[in-house]
């Protein structure tokens, strides 16, 4: 009788095994997804406004009310994605699971400049990328998740940057690393900011002044992916003086 009971407890172990791990995959992809479909809203956002303010010419006013709503919905839709993005525990859903491939990082980086111009442009900021001379390696990365942490860097530099300021990107290769610098010329980090910043929905003092919006996840999150990549994060920072975040990601060493 014993040993029935021990094995229906097994069962039951091994069911509940997969159900976590069926549900770990499904909010894995949930939270990739959201991710990139936000970033691409976004960008459509500031270009639809580009229109609207009549930086790309004058509309008649059938065209500028087209584009209001199709803004508005937009709008809409980008604040769904955030809230489904925050009801989705971070911490829960980016498991170490991840499928690592060789990436070219130089081009994952273009794309993401790409994707935040319109928003750059409307915050009248400029996005400064600063190429090494030397070709660089190529990274181990998952490509899906890693693109995460330069959008959630490019949108906080271009968010957080006070009008006519400058982003620079820059990366080189350092000890089996890529190293990415990400410098912007706004308000800075406090503080006490400093010691909390990557916490999980901590939003800093000056963060909040410059922009009441925000879950307080994307650099956790960041965080998280690269130190789930094997690198690192950190910055430096000053308040008022802008902030630099720096980053490592291993290079792609082939199938040995």
């Amino acid at each position: 009788m014993e040993t029935d009971k021990q094995a229906d407890i097994k069962t039951l172990q091994e069911e509940n095994e997969k159900l976590i791990k069926r549900q770990s995959i499904k909010a894995d992809l949930m939270s990739v997804g959201a991710h990139q479909i936000r970033t691409s809203l976004s960008a459509i956002k500031w270009i639809i406004k580009m229109f609207i303010d009549g930086d790309l010419g004058k509309l008649t006013a059938e065209q500028e009310n087209l584009m209001r709503k199709a803004y508005e919905d937009n709008d809409r839709a980008i604040g769904i994605v955030t809230e489904l993005l925050q009801a989705n525990k971070i911490d829960d859903v980016i498991e170490k699971k991840y499928s690592f491939s060789e990436v070219n990082i130089i081009e994952l980086i273009e794309s993401s400049i790409f994707d935040f111009s319109g928003e750059a442009f409307a915050h009248k900021v400029e996005i400064i990328f600063l190429k090494p001379e030397m070709k660089l390696p190529t990274i181990n990365a998952d490509k899906d998740k890693f693109p995460i942490v330069l959008q959630n860097l490019f949108e906080n530099a271009i968010k957080y940057s006070n009008q006519y300021g400058k982003v620079f990107i820059a990366l080189r290769e350092k000890d089996g690393f890529v190293e990415v610098s990400v410098k912007d010329m706004g308000i800075g980090i406090s503080e006490k900011g400093k010691k909390n910043i990557f916490e999980k929905f901590y939003r800093d003092t000056t963060a909040k002044e410059k922009e009441s919006a925000g879950s307080g996840i994307g650099l956790f999150t960041a965080k998280k992916i690269i130190e789930d990549h094997g690198g690192k994060i950190w910055f430096e920072s000053g308040k008022g003086e802008g902030t630099t975040f720096f980053f490592t990601i291993p290079i792609y060493k082939g199938s040995e």
